[in-house]
């Protein structure tokens, strides 16, 4: 008799095969049987009607704080994301010198928009190095299985002090030690290495993450350490300027180690067919055996603005700044009032604050679009808020403010900065179907007043399956296995990602007509009552982790059978 048997559900197996009916059962925490005929199991789960996937490896999260707290990793835990993998974009919490925890939490705060009062009461130091960091998470209890990268912000002020942190040029033995500290990293488990070099990344007293500037010799003299290894993933967030330049140390270093070195692959809006000169570049680079790898987004990079977010379009008006500070409630009262909607909508931000992201965020009309239920993250540009005010007689500011108001001030403006140049998803859809794409950047855990997009992983199912009309859809079958075993494989992560005998049994068992995803929300659920956007979804009956439920219906059911991945897991049949 088995320990659980999932019987009479629509397969889809993550090998990219055809779906198709059959049972799939499983002792401990692995898959033992796929089928027909299969013997009785102890527990069984009906899926008659419901789709039978292999849990989602979600590869770009920033949960590293997160994780000391929070036994569920939410909103990911939520969307059936059964590993997932943080330490991305050059931020984290180790190495930290005793006494420079307050320097980290800081750049992440700044860089990833978590709060830093959450940060510093959630967490509760008890390491030093990266090995005793890997060590102190995988003693604590969780849902779903956790991988990590090690940091290069981190590593840099560690190893550098304050000229690290203000992105001073290394020394050839500074690069040494980072590199030193590197591969004590990936030994003790560690799934690769991050960067960031854009200057959208910054602490939040204005420095760029250190890093940003590395130089050639230290970025390749770090990645010789994943060569030396013999495993792990180079990420890298980049503004690619210069593209030439950046795209080749970057190819050389894949040439070199082996191993992949991936950046993101997004549409930017000032030059929307960027995008294009990077997937033939990637193209080039595996014609010539490298490893360059575009991290591609399933959905727009959009900002959501409203009343509770970080910023929003009436942020800057000199009415409103005496009710930033408010709590929400009493905000909402004052928002309320006719006269405080007559004052803020008749001031103006000062000219001088109005330059490059802020003028958009301030006036870009034709790029926002409310929100709605169900969330609509490809609307055509007849939604707009400029085509609605044209079309009411009425000013863009108002109809914003009205929408923002709305469901008690807890409306959503959504603003696709990246990925919506042409005003549809096709540049995503081709850039998720490219052979060498591998889906990434949802980002779960981070951007917690600006950005919500840990439903990604159900979003492919949602609009990218079953309910786009305005193009192509993509097959299930592709949907999936892109998800589960090419990022898990990507990844190092072998034992997971198909449902087939002797794979870790991660499942998920899937209304997928129920499946709905809801607005996001603002709560105040992390310590030191910090704010977050959340996003809840119906549909998934049941969630397995290591052949454990761990979701029934959305609900928790008390079962923490999630590990720390460490290194490298090997396929079953090797």
């Amino acid at each position: 008799m088995h320990d659980l048997v999932i019987r009479g559900g629509m397969l889809v197996d993550g090998t990219g095969a055809p779906a198709r009916k059959a049972d799939v059962a499983i002792d401990g925490d692995r898959i033992v049987a796929v089928g027909e005929n299969i013997d009785a199991g102890k527990r069984e789960i009906d899926a008659t009607g419901h789709l039978v996937a292999p849990g989602w490896v979600d590869i770009h999260t920033h949960y590293d704080g997160q994780v000391t707290w929070d036994t569920h990793l939410t909103p990911s835990g939520w969307n059936g994301v059964t590993t997932v993998v943080m330490g991305n974009c050059g931020v984290g919490f180790a190495p930290v010198k005793p006494g420079k925890e307050q320097f980290l939490i800081q750049l992440m705060e700044g860089v990833e928009d978590i709060p830093g009062t959450a940060l510093n009461e959630g967490i509760e130091w008890k390491w030093e190095t990266f090995p005793e960091y890997l060590d102190a998470i995988e003693k604590m209890p969780r849902a779903i299985d956790v991988g990590t990268q090690v940091p290069h912000g981190a590593i840099r002020a560690y190893v550098m002090g304050e000229r690290g942190a203000k992105n001073e040029k290394a020394e050839p033995g500074e690069v040494a030690e980072m590199a030193k500290l590197v591969k004590e990293g990936l030994e003790a488990g560690a799934l690769g290495f991050s960067t960031s070099r854009t200057i959208l990344h910054r602490a939040v007293d204005g420095e760029l993450v250190p890093g940003t500037t590395a130089d050639r010799e230290e970025v390749l003299g770090i990645g010789r350490a994943l060569g030396e290894v013999g495993h792990g993933v180079f990420e890298v967030a980049s503004d690619l300027a210069p593209e030439g330049e950046e795209l080749q140390w970057m190819s050389d270093l894949g040439k070199e180690t082996g191993l992949p070195v991936s950046f993101a692959c997004l549409q930017n809006p000032i030059d929307p067919d960027q995008w294009r000169r990077l997937l033939q570049a990637c193209e080039k680079d595996a014609g010539e055996g490298g490893k360059l790898t575009p991290q591609v987004a399933q959905r727009p990079a959009g900002l959501l603005l409203g009343f509770e977010s970080t910023v929003h379009p009436f942020s800057l008006h000199p009415a409103y700044g005496p009710l930033a500070e408010l709590p929400f409630a009493e905000r909402f009262v004052e928002l309320a009032k006719p006269e405080v909607r007559a004052a803020i909508l008749s001031s103006e931000p000062k000219p001088e604050t109005l330059e490059g992201l802020v003028m958009l965020i301030v006036k870009g009309f034709q790029m926002m679009f409310p929100l709605g239920d169900p969330p609509d993250y490809e609307p055509g540009p007849e939604k707009s808020i400029a085509a609605i005010a044209e079309r009411e007689g009425r000013a863009p500011e108002e109809v914003l403010y009205d929408t923002m108001m709305a469901n008690g001030g807890k409306g959503f403006i959504y603003f696709p900065l990246l990925g919506y140049a042409n005003g549809d998803l096709e540049a995503i859809r081709e850039m998720m179907l490219h052979p060498q794409a591998i889906f990434s950047l949802s980002d779960g855990g981070a951007h917690c007043g600006l950005i919500c997009d840990a439903s990604v992983p159900t979003y492919l199912l949602t609009h990218w399956v079953r309910d786009r009309d305005r193009g192509e859809k993509i097959a299930l079958e592709d949907i999936v296995e892109r998800q589960t075993r090419r990022t898990a494989a990507f990844y190092g992560m072998h034992d997971r990602g198909m449902l087939t005998p002797g794979m870790k049994a991660d499942v998920n068992v899937i209304d997928f007509d129920g499946l709905h995803i809801h607005p996001p929300e603002m709560v105040y659920d992390l310590p030191a009552n910090g704010r977050r956007l959340i996003q809840k979804v119906d549909g998934y009956r049941y969630t397995i982790c290591a052949g454990k439920v761990i979701y029934e219906d959305g609900e928790p059911t008390g079962e923490l059978p999630g590990k720390l991945v460490r290194g490298p897991q090997v396929a079953p049949s090797a």
